[in-house]
């Protein structure tokens, strides 16, 4: 059985050169109208005779190839993380016979029936300790009674949304037990997934330097 699929990649077809020898069993020289020996300008050697002028190497061609290799080892990763994703598939369906209700997560940017939520805003302004109500960038996301996480790069803690206000986009928590600075994160999850490693690790709390510049 074969089965008959549709490979885009064209082949080049590399063809040797082949010289012409001589009665004297030496390559024979290209002359030109004056029966003058041509020579190659750059390298200063002789230009000889051929029966075949042979596939010449290029940029182009080498691009050509560069990225027929390039396709064939993403569609070999692409490959690989499937039958991972399988193999955790049959090895669930296996602890637990005619269950067709398994999910997964394999960490590399598929999912099998679940999904990690990244809902992810900013506090806008510094809160106390006690604070019941974040002033945030964004509310998209987020649902009350529900979990967050709020963290910055001194203290974090684990709340429950209470109400969402999208008018004024606040976010009324459980009173919090730290205080927390401008641009502190609120997070259903502060998970980072390293989809190349196929890792979870802990999200990053971050500041940046903006200059701002005038345009004339």
């Amino acid at each position: 059985m074969s089965l008959v699929v549709s490979n885009k990649y064209e082949l080049i077809y590399w063809r040797d050169r082949i010289w012409k020898i001589g009665p004297d069993g030496k390559l024979i020289p290209q002359r030109d109208e004056n029966n003058q020996i041509i020579y190659n300008p750059l390298t200063g050697q002789p230009e000889y005779e051929y029966l075949e002028s042979g596939t010449r190497v290029n940029a182009k061609r080498l691009n050509h190839m560069d990225d027929g290799i390039f396709a064939a080892h993403d569609y070999i990763v692409e490959l690989k993380a499937t039958i991972r994703r399988m193999q955790i598939q049959m090895e669930l369906d296996g602890r637990v016979p005619g269950n067709s209700g398994t999910f997964s997560d394999t960490l590399d940017g598929s999912s099998n029936k679940i999904s990690l939520d990244k809902a992810l805003t900013d506090i806008i302004e510094p809160v106390a300790v006690g604070t019941t109500t974040l002033k945030v960038a964004s509310v998209d996301g987020f649902t009350p009674f529900t979990q967050v996480t709020i963290f910055d790069d001194t203290n974090t803690e684990d709340v429950l949304i209470t109400a969402i206000d999208a008018s004024t986009k606040t976010i009324t928590v459980q009173a919090l037990a730290f205080s927390y600075k401008k641009g502190a994160k609120v997070a259903r999850s502060n998970v980072a997934i390293d989809t190349v490693n196929a890792e979870m690790g802990v999200g990053d709390w971050q500041t940046y330097n903006v200059e701002l510049v005038e345009v004339v």
